[in-house]
């Protein structure tokens, strides 16, 4: 027992005298314990919201009182058009729009016989999560409101009927919203790995410096580095997304050409991030750590599983740098709702930009390291 207790101490003392053991036990799980503490949230701490009011009577405007009332409820337009529904919703301007009745007050009040006073939720379904739990919010203010209203007026009447309509996602499928992020999880995961991992090997096995003799100019290395993680990020992508549709039934309402533009786009940026470490990293064993550093919180701050807009504003400022973020609005925005070219340029733009950076940092590493 005291011969293993002594081998015992001897590992500590070997893990805490080297700088690099030290920093994986500590900084890394600091790390992942800031990002899932602040990003990771199913709650929402803001439902933004129009309104549609058709009838502008007094219950109407009870009931519009009592969403703005809410600390939970942000609301951002009143609408006066039909046509502007579609393209705050689009847009993802609001999460969801309050179309009421026009003759609300009078059914409301028993005036048109037994009508049933209508109110009608139009939500934006593409993140199903998100839809079911500001749909049971929603569900509460009319409830505390026909409490208020029947307490105020002394009627015994049924409460508003509430109409919900999912767009993108009639039946609020989380199958269709996990697998089609998973679209991009999984093509981060393998296009990093390959590309992360490809430098690195090559330093540990001795034949780095082999490599850097031969008739080469580096621009052609680099490129025969990121050629292979660039065309299994396409085959592993491609191979989800017909799993997707044919095994899983998610519809692939748009254009292949749409998809296809964004995933290149976005393999070019995990590409370069996965060279930046492989140039960085001296054996394998350290560039599968800077790969799980990546991932992880590029997985949380994505938007995958949690929504952006409910986390804190300075973790919303550092989502704009992950390339995750953008692949998977365009990734859904073509599963779900057809989105094309010019819906999405916005979005394309941005990874454009983020793989030129991480490319040209990748080359600037790469020649550094070669000097």
């Amino acid at each position: 027992m005291n011969q293993i207790i002594a081998l015992v101490v001897k590992e500590f003392i070997a893990l805490f005298k080297d700088k690099r053991a030290r920093f994986v036990v500590i900084v890394p799980p600091l790390i992942q314990l800031l990002v899932f503490g602040y990003a990771a949230s199913f709650d929402l701490n803001r439902v933004t919201y129009a309104v549609f009011d058709r009838d502008g009577g007094p219950a109407a405007r009870a009931l519009l009182a009592h969403f703005e009332g809410s600390p939970t409820f942000e609301l951002r337009y009143r609408i006066r058009r039909q046509d502007e529904i579609a393209a705050l919703i689009d847009a993802g301007e609001v999460l969801l729009v309050l179309q009421i009745d026009p003759d609300f007050d009078g059914d409301l009040l028993g005036r048109h016989g037994e009508a049933p006073a209508k109110l009608q939720v139009i939500i934006d379904g593409r993140n199903s999560n998100t839809a079911q739990v500001a749909q049971e919010y929603v569900n509460r203010v009319v409830a505390d409101f026909n409490r208020h209203w029947i307490a105020a007026q002394g009627l015994g009447r049924s409460p508003p009927e509430l109409a919900v309509r999912a767009w993108y996602n009639p039946n609020l499928e989380s199958r269709w919203f996990f697998v089609s992020g998973l679209v991009g999880l999984l093509t981060l995961v393998v296009a990093m790995m390959v590309t992360a991992m490809s430098v690195a090997r090559e330093r540990e096995q001795g034949t780095f410096d082999q490599l850097l003799v031969t008739p080469l100019h580096p621009a052609q290395i680099l490129i025969g580095k990121a050629m292979p993680g660039l065309l299994i990020g396409v085959f592993e992508a491609s191979l989800v997304v017909l799993a997707a549709v044919v095994w899983f039934g998610v519809p692939l309402v748009g254009s292949l050409a749409v998809l296809y533009t964004g995933m290149l786009l976005f393999l070019l940026a995990a590409v370069g991030a996965g060279l930046m470490i492989s140039s960085l990293a001296l054996t394998m064993q350290q560039a599968l750590l800077g790969t799980f550093l990546f991932m992880v919180p590029a997985a949380i701050l994505s938007g995958f599983s949690t929504p952006i807009a409910n986390m804190p504003e300075p973790v919303q400022w550092l989502t704009l740098a992950n390339p995750l973020r953008y692949y998977l609005i365009i990734v859904r925005g073509v599963f779900l709702e057809g989105a094309g070219f010019s819906v999405l340029l916005h979005q394309m733009w941005p990874l454009a930009l983020i793989a030129l950076l991480s490319l040209s940092a990748a080359t600037w590493l790469f020649r550094h390291r070669m000097d």
